[in-house]
């Protein structure tokens, strides 16, 4: 799918008009990527608020920057510092007098640069300008993740019937890579979560060398990239036959997440769609279990706005894609999260990540 950038770039100015910025520079390589098609490693962008946008990388990507930027942009192939190419280009840019910079994203000692080498303009903070233009995804974004979910479900598909009694966490974890890979995922958006047993209590576990045991809880929290864009998704089965204890604890969690995915839509604030399941564990007395936020934006990044959490008082917007995921985790016994990608779109919310949802026992 191909991108209007030139929209994307027109709304930006007018953003940053707003903001009385006669300038932004940009050093995340999202955000870069977003606004221009460039996919390499190093890049800086100047976004002038009157004029055009200018790409600043290096020779190793001499040849890829043309091919993915076209005249989206001008381009400026540094012999050997980005930084100096820069301040050897602003003093062209007619009427320049305040830029802003990503103070989310910019190192220290790149700071330090803007108070030596540009001193001569008035620098100024900026967050999330073109992060808040991302929340919401256009056609080609919205295809382009669901390419990605496909791929992260039929990995799914393909690794469960592996699954031995024995096996490392690694090892499955392994299997799970491969199954991506041989899907056509690009990369992987954040290190694979293979978690057994008591080691499914916590959210975030790496994958480790402990061997799967007969009823142990198996949390599986993985995602695939395409053309940059990423899908995440969790599942959490039993290896072996479950307990009542398990089926309990699996079927609550399941409920709030199916919940939680009818109920979102774009309109309400983050700290509604949060509350959507909290409510429902709450009244099932799980609160105390569920201690992370309900989901995050998805896109370019893993982790990207909007935010669904108690805390998040910013509205939801239109084609928005958010994860769903409520977890409840009993230290030193184990935890059951369900994840899905869904889709804010105007006819309401719209699952992305198909893949069974009831308890699967693996035999």
């Amino acid at each position: 799918m191909t991108a209007d950038l030139g929209a994307r770039i027109a709304t930006l100015q007018i953003v940053m008009h707003e903001q009385h910025l006669d300038g932004l520079l940009l050093t995340s390589l999202a955000n870069v990527r977003y606004l221009t098609g460039f996919s390499g490693s190093n890049a800086l962008v100047f976004v002038s608020g009157r004029g055009g946008v200018t790409l600043f990388t290096d020779f190793r990507y001499q040849t890829q920057v043309v091919d993915e930027v076209g005249d989206t942009a001008r381009v400026i192939v540094a012999s050997n510092s980005l930084w100096s190419e820069l301040w050897a280009f602003l003093p062209t840019v007619a009427g320049l007098e305040t830029v802003g910079f990503e103070s989310a994203h910019l190192l220290h000692r790149d700071f330090e640069r803007l108070l030596g080498d540009g001193a001569r303009w008035q620098w100024r903070p900026a967050r999330d300008l073109v992060e808040s233009l991302r929340e919401r995804k256009d056609v080609g974004e919205i295809a382009l993740i669901e390419v990605a979910a496909q791929m992260a479900t039929d990995a799914l598909a393909v690794t469960l019937p592996l699954i031995r009694i024995g096996q490392r966490e690694t090892a499955i974890a392994g299997l799970l890579e491969k199954a991506l890979r041989d899907a056509g995922s690009e990369a992987f958006p954040f290190a694979t979560i293979v978690a057994s047993g008591p080691r499914s209590a916590l959210p975030h576990a790496r994958s480790s060398s402990r061997a799967v045991e007969s009823g142990d809880f198996l949390l599986l929290d993985f995602g695939a990239v395409h053309a940059g864009y990423c899908s995440d998704i969790t599942r959490t089965v039993v290896v072996g036959r479950a307990s009542t204890e398990q089926r309990s604890l699996y079927d609550a969690v399941r409920q709030a997440q199916e919940k939680a995915c009818l109920e979102v839509h774009a309109g309400m604030r983050g700290r509604e769609a949060d509350a959507i399941a909290r409510d429902f564990l709450t009244a099932a007395g799980l609160a105390d279990g569920f201690g992370h936020s309900l989901g995050h934006g998805i896109g370019l990044e893993v982790h990207e706005g909007p935010r669904l959490a108690s805390s998040a008082d910013a509205i939801l917007p239109l084609d928005a894609v958010v994860t769903v995921e409520p977890g409840v985790y009993r230290a030193g016994w184990g935890g059951v999260r369900i994840e899905d990608d869904v889709l804010l779109a105007a006819a309401g919310p719209r699952r992305l990540t198909d893949f069974p949802r009831e308890l699967l026992e693996l035999n």
